[in-house]
């Protein structure tokens, strides 16, 4: 894959993707599982973990991670470059018109027509990473305790990931070391 091709199709995609890095996990894997068949699934979630715990945009994050993977640091700045284009383009233009666009009732209804697909590609990918992720006794305690500390103890996002991966890392470590 030439770096052109890999920029022209995170263009494409960076063209479609609305609603941040929680979207993207669906489109790639379609873009490079489904069409293309030259990515695997494992390694799709891995750099889709990888990227959400990584401080940025987690569309950028994993387009780099990807474009590392077939061309290197080339590959990895020609993915960046095509997940962003698109974007800086429509926010450019956007914000020369944004005034007459928020009054506008139809741009309105679109924006609510986007959000209510977005959060559809949100539980999907919530389906797609929970059917792929090892379930044990384990999983289940740190999902129910994460979701209580966030729900009803209003931890904070960072927080609940700084705990919880730690508390995950710890985890594995005693198991590798007991399992010896």
């Amino acid at each position: 894959m030439s770096l052109l091709r890999l920029y022209l199709i995170f263009v494409n995609i960076g063209a479609i993707l609305l609603g941040g890095g929680y979207v993207i996990l669906p489109i790639l894997q379609h873009e490079f599982i489904d069409k293309r068949h030259i990515i695997s699934e494992d390694d799709l979630l891995n750099f889709y973990a990888l990227s959400q715990s990584l401080p940025g945009i987690v569309a950028a994050n994993i387009s780099m991670f990807i474009g590392y993977k077939f061309k290197g640091k080339l590959g990895a700045i020609a993915a960046l470059l095509g997940i962003i284009t698109f974007p800086i383009i429509t926010i450019i233009l956007l914000a020369s018109i944004l005034e007459n666009l928020v009054s506008n009732k139809y741009i309105q209804a679109v924006l609510w027509g986007i959000g209510v697909a977005v959060i559809a590609l949100i539980i999907l990918t919530v389906r797609e990473m929970f059917q792929k992720t090892e379930k044990n006794v384990f999983f289940y305690l740190i999902l129910v305790l994460t979701l209580l500390s966030l729900l009803i103890f209003e931890l904070s996002p960072i927080k609940a990931i700084i705990i919880f991966s730690i508390i995950g890392v710890g985890t594995k470590f005693i198991k590798r070391r007991f399992s010896k």
